[in-house]
């Protein structure tokens, strides 16, 4: 049995302290579920399976299943069912890998996945101490990005911060700044192109009350002669700079998944097929260059190679990182973030994954090409991919 992309929506992403900082990450998922579901109006909302919602913090107002409180404010039957994943930035791609496997083993005909990260609103916390009444001072810890409360066990190399990690893959590889910032510039201008000429207009459901009309980050006119006079923002006399990684950000995205039967109670045709599926891992401080062996992953299991791909959708959690993987995939860098990425989109964690797939699918529907891959980098030395097959094209709709 095959699992199908029927429908995919967005909240517009909103940049840390920015027009969505008062809006709290459950209101935000139960948005971007009520969105896609308004994509199927004659469906039975009763009729979902399950609903599997990414989240990487976890640690604020999106506590105690945030999937289930979506489901609950979206008002939703009570007897929808949902759970939250947490593979740090993968988890709303993680989200639709095991949504896509609930339908292909039959335990589920019909499921939503997404997820969430409100990264302006992630808390400050403050560990209990081991003993009452301590003299000391006690220091409040940000749960927005990066490690926090470290286990002391943990090897030293492993626990740098992002930004460090990724100056050492730069060394590695040799990419210069220069092309960091070309990359960058490249995500801004194609980002803009993209919302200019409509193509995000149907991927997109706004959030009620706020003035927010697309991705708040985007900035219109980034050349690579403005981010040169950027000061480097993880080591003196490094490459990476706040302009040439993707911001802090807020937003919510969803997708309908669901088996070929699924059809009729949507009264949709699915837009694409989940094709092949991949998870990598390796050190955690080379975690950007793992989406190179996750996609390799899932090409096999497709049984296709790169030159079937005509599209791919890589969360540009640092330019860098994403140099670094269309290098190794040995691809024309032309048909990567093609709509912009998330340099200049955004990259609200939990969010991510459910973007760069339902991005990845209109691609495919708008070119008519067959194939095309989505892959995400994940802190701790993690990546996942999936590629996507055009149901509309005519080969697919042959077999």
């Amino acid at each position: 049995m095959s699992s199908y992309l029927y429908a995919a929506t967005r909240t517009p992403f909103g940049r840390f302290g920015g027009a969505l900082a008062g809006v709290r990450p459950d209101d935000l998922a139960a948005t971007a579920l009520t969105g896609v579901l308004a994509k199927a109006p004659g469906l039975e909302p009763a009729a979902l399976d399950e609903v599997f919602w990414g989240n990487a913090n976890g640690a604020g107002e999106d506590n105690r299943n945030v999937g289930r409180m979506a489901v609950l404010l979206a008002g939703l039957p009570t007897s929808v069912p949902a759970t939250t994943v947490n593979r740090l930035c993968g988890s709303s791609l993680d989200a639709a890998i095991m949504a896509s496997r609930a339908v292909e083993t039959g335990d589920a005909d019909l499921v939503v996945a997404g997820g969430v990260e409100s990264m302006t609103r992630a808390p400050w916390v403050l560990p209990k101490p081991a003993r009452g009444f301590p003299a000391g001072d006690a220091t409040a810890v940000s749960t927005t990005l990066g490690w926090r409360l470290v286990n002391p066990r943990m090897p030293e190399e492993w626990t740098i911060s992002l930004g460090e990690a990724n100056e050492q893959l730069q060394e590695r590889f040799a990419i210069e700044r220069e092309r960091q910032d070309a990359f960058a510039a490249r995500s801004h201008e194609l980002a803009a192109k993209a919302w200019a000429e409509g193509f995000y207009d149907d991927l997109v459901t706004p959030v009620e009350g706020v003035d927010l009309a697309r991705d708040e980050s985007i900035r219109e006119g980034t050349t690579t002669d403005t981010l040169a006079g950027l000061k480097t923002a993880f080591r003196p006399g490094g490459t990476i700079t706040a302009g040439n990684v993707s911001p802090l950000n807020d937003g919510a995205a969803a997708l309908l998944i669901g088996s070929a039967g699924a059809a009729s109670a949507l009264g949709l045709d699915p837009i694409a097929r989940i094709a092949g599926r991949g998870v990598h891992a390796l050190d955690p401080q080379d975690f950007g260059f793992a989406p190179v062996e996750a996609a390799n992953a899932a090409l096999r299991r497709a049984g296709i190679a790169w030159s079937d791909v005509s599209a791919v959708e890589l969360n540009e959690a640092f330019a860098v990182q994403s140099l670094a993987c269309v290098d190794a995939w040995g691809i024309d860098g032309e048909i990567v973030n093609a709509k912009g990425g998330a340099i200049a989109i955004g990259h609200p964690l939990g969010a991510s994954g459910a973007r760069i797939l339902g991005t990845l699918a209109k691609r495919l529907t708008e070119s008519g090409d067959r194939w095309g891959v989505a892959a995400i980098c994940i802190g701790v030395g993690q990546a996942l991919a999936v590629v996507l097959e055009n149901t509309r094209t005519s080969e697919a709709a042959a077999r």
